[in-house]
């Protein structure tokens, strides 16, 4: 059975799941890189928090490696893009601790509004200074939302009923939706010139690294107040602390920060002003169980049925109407590198009929997936099959049309190589049941499954008896069988599913009765 190690605390409840389905499961947490590279080479699965680091140079070692689950949503303490060149999966848990998150994020911001921690600290030390700590009121202000995923959906909607306007800045978010949650979005200069608070819900990215700096800072109303339950990397935190400092920032609350730990030497620390909270957003009892279990459900699918959930490093998404025809696409794929004899230089995969409405792109993906399975030495699956075919210089065409004059739905993939090109074609039945439908320019129809034979040869009298006498004599049962032919006695193609695994000897027997020795073995 696939072995799984859990790296960070997992409730027992998930990891009792996870045996119940039949994983092996080591539990070893507190490991330093030197010690994970030393263990990971066993496993086919990890599962991290945010405390344990998975690495590139963890994810060299990690021969066996196939995903990587986080349970949690972000995946900072995982080296993604090192990670999908190796065909490793990185997986999240996005909706298991968006209420908590979003809960911290709101309390953060009335404790700031109202001095809540500092007051507490006073009275705690026998003082009594109602003046110092006076607050201000959230009705009637104007709320910054930076990001409207789930979480900044949540805290809006909150702080809608509590009397505040919300401005939204994402550029993900059509204006339509903006509305129907009752914000008004608004572009990021025009959000920091209005916004009496400030609260960030965005990912840590490229474009939004070191987003609120000096210049953000400088565009800001005096006596803002930021609060930042994101990611830590978004605040510049020297500029913040210079900014509170200077008073143009009158308040901040942060939960997440560019180094965790907090350093010691950090100058939010000697910042009067500022709610510091030690990554909190996601520490609720409730919150760590369903993360546990979410992640725990996902690793069961991912090694009994292959079902990718939440992955953040897939190249495509696919949904129920796709997934069956890029289930038939890889199919298709894997099928053309078993009869070309010669490595691919371009794929072509078209859509014809209605699947052509939806988003194709993952059926070319899956396409290339089965066919560079056999033309790969490393695992190639639907988060690396780009990648690799880019370094193998293999052109990607793709092509849709509503039309289709055969089935409902057709999809055909096309491989070019140095010997030519070389087609297959099918399509999914309403039950789910994938046939092939063509077979290089031969209208075939046969079930894909196990192992076949493909042939093409002469027609003319007698040759499906020969083929029949030959796997007979070696006691190869025929499951299923269909001839294609363009003309009489013209060039015909043969498909044949069999029950037992044919020798070389016999293929060659077969070569040998057809005379043009096109005979291949294609096992799916």
């Amino acid at each position: 059975m696939p072995k799984i190690l859990i790296a960070d605390a997992l409730s027992e409840v998930a990891i009792s799941s996870l045996r119940e389905t039949g994983l092996e499961t080591d539990v070893k947490t507190g490991l330093s890189e030197d010690e994970l590279v030393e263990l990971i080479g066993n496993y086919e699965g990890v599962i991290v928090r945010s405390g344990t680091k998975v690495t590139a140079r963890v994810l060299d070692a990690a021969k066996k490696l196939k995903v990587v689950g986080r349970a949690g949503v972000g995946v900072d303490n995982v080296d993604v893009e090192a990670a999908s060149r190796r065909g490793v999966v990185v997986m999240n848990t996005p909706l298991g601790n968006i209420t908590s998150a979003a809960e911290h994020a709101l309390a953060l911001l009335m404790a700031l509004a109202r001095n809540i921690p500092a007051a507490d600290w006073s009275m705690k030390s026998g003082q009594w200074d109602k003046k110092r700590f006076a607050g201000v009121e959230l009705a009637e202000k104007t709320l910054g939302v930076v990001g409207m995923g789930k979480i900044g959906q949540i805290v809006t909607r909150t702080m809608l009923a509590k009397g505040m306007k919300v401005l939204a800045f994402d550029p993900f978010l059509p204006e339509r939706r903006a509305r129907e949650l009752g914000a008004t979005l608004v572009e990021f200069d025009d959000l920091l010139a209005r916004a009496d608070f400030i609260t960030i819900h965005a990912p840590l990215t490229d474009r939004t690294r070191d987003l609120f700096d000096a210049g953000a800072f400088g565009k800001m109303k005096k006596g803002v107040r930021i609060v930042n339950c994101a990611r830590g990397g978004i605040v510049n935190e020297a500029d913040l602390a210079k900014a509170l400092a200077d008073g143009k920032v009158a308040g901040a609350a942060l939960d997440v920060f560019e180094q965790e730990p907090l350093p010691a030497e950090s100058p939010l620390r000697g910042v009067p002003n500022v709610v510091l909270t030690p990554h909190l957003g996601a520490s609720t009892k409730e919150a760590q169980e369903k993360v546990a279990d979410a992640i725990a459900e996902q690793f069961a699918l991912f090694f009994t049925t292959g079902k990718i959930l939440n992955a953040v490093n897939l190249s495509v998404t696919l949904t129920p109407e796709i997934e069956p025809f890029a289930n038939l696409a890889r199919t298709l794929g894997s099928m053309l590198s078993q009869l070309s004899s010669k490595p691919p230089v371009r794929l072509l995969c078209s859509a014809r009929g209605r699947i052509a409405a939806e988003d194709t792109h993952a059926l070319a993906v899956s396409a290339l997936q089965g066919l560079l399975s056999h033309w790969h030495d490393r695992t190639v699956n639907l988060v690396n099959a780009p990648m690799v075919a880019e370094e193998r210089g293999i052109v990607i065409t793709e092509e849709k049309s509503l039309e289709s004059p055969s089935y409902a739905n057709v999809v055909r993939v096309a491989v070019e190589t140095d010997d030519g090109e070389c087609s297959v074609a099918g399509t999914v039945f309403e039950g789910r049941e994938p046939r092939i439908t063509e077979i290089d320019g031969f209208v075939v129809d046969i079930k894909p499954e196990g192992h076949m034979i493909v042939l093409f040869y002469p027609d003319r009298p007698g040759m499906v008896g020969k083929f029949g006498t030959i796997l007979g004599n070696a006691d190869i049962n025929i499951a299923g069988m269909d001839v294609g032919r363009k003309e009489k006695r013209g060039r015909a193609c043969i498909a044949l599913s069999v029950d037992e695994v044919v020798p070389p000897s016999v293929l060659d027997e077969m070569r040998k009765a057809i005379e043009t020795g096109e005979a291949h073995l294609v096992k799916l």
